[in-house]
């Protein structure tokens, strides 16, 4: 099964993102190709990013950014319910996010943003895209936009057709967001498939500034993935150029 990460970006406690992730995580559930794990960026304890070293080397001085880079390293694929936080997405996202490097390359990633406003999170959703691609991550082109998103269920006008967090607290999407949903989750599985070609713990990716080289000896620090099957095997092999 692909190891699933949903990450719920949001930082506020009466957050419309909980119930999204909710949502999509159980959507991802009844697929059977995942097994999935929601983390809640509100519940991190990480500081604001304080490494010596630049994250592409993966020498961390913090146990903190350790058991950070052993989460999502132990992922296959992620899915982010973003927010739209003032035409962005949340700074600590970002700040998660900047810890690491080689723990999010070659691997790939849906977007789920929402917002108060028509565009659903749209500016939020392309901020982070464009990110993740720096990141060597592959960002699915089957992405969910939930407009006018709040704790209250909506109704478009003239239409049967309702969305939004209902009284029980759980997220009521419209059939065009649970199609979007399905079709982003069916090329996450092959996505996954093809990225194990190129996945390889020995690349150094990832452009943060610092202070330099860490200590002799200390690269890489990420552990070195299992071989999954005969296409990781393939690759390991030297035969893709």
């Amino acid at each position: 099964m692909i190891r699933l990460a949903i990450i719920d970006a949001s930082t506020s406690p009466l957050t419309t993102g909980a119930p999204i992730a909710d949502w999509i995580a159980e959507c991802a559930r009844r697929t059977r190709a995942f097994d999935v794990e929601i983390i809640r960026i509100r519940d991190l304890d990480l500081p604001f990013f304080d490494e010596p070293y630049l994250p592409r080397y993966g020498h961390y001085e913090h146990a903190e950014t350790r058991a950070w880079s052993e989460t999502i390293a132990s992922f296959d694929a992620f899915v982010f319910v973003s927010p739209e936080y003032n035409r962005g997405y949340s700074g600590r996202l970002k700040n998660a996010i900047d810890y690491l490097a080689q723990e999010w390359a070659f691997k790939p990633a849906g977007i789920i943003s929402y917002g108060a406003s028509m565009t659903g999170g749209l500016r939020a959703l392309e901020a982070l895209h464009d990110v993740l691609n720096s990141l060597h991550m592959f960002v699915t082109r089957e992405n969910v936009l939930v407009p006018y998103a709040g704790r209250e269920a909506h109704r478009w006008e003239g239409r049967e057709v309702s969305w939004g967090v209902g009284p029980d607290g759980e997220f009521v999407a419209t059939p065009g967001m649970v199609e979007a949903a399905e079709m982003m989750l069916d090329a996450i599985v092959r996505l996954d498939a093809a990225m194990h070609l190129v996945r390889t713990p020995e690349q150094t990716v990832g452009d943060q500034q610092g202070i330099g080289n860490p200590p002799s000896g200390s690269i890489p620090q990420v552990r070195p993935r299992p071989t999954r099957d005969d296409r990781e095997e393939w690759r390991r092999s030297g035969r893709m150029r």
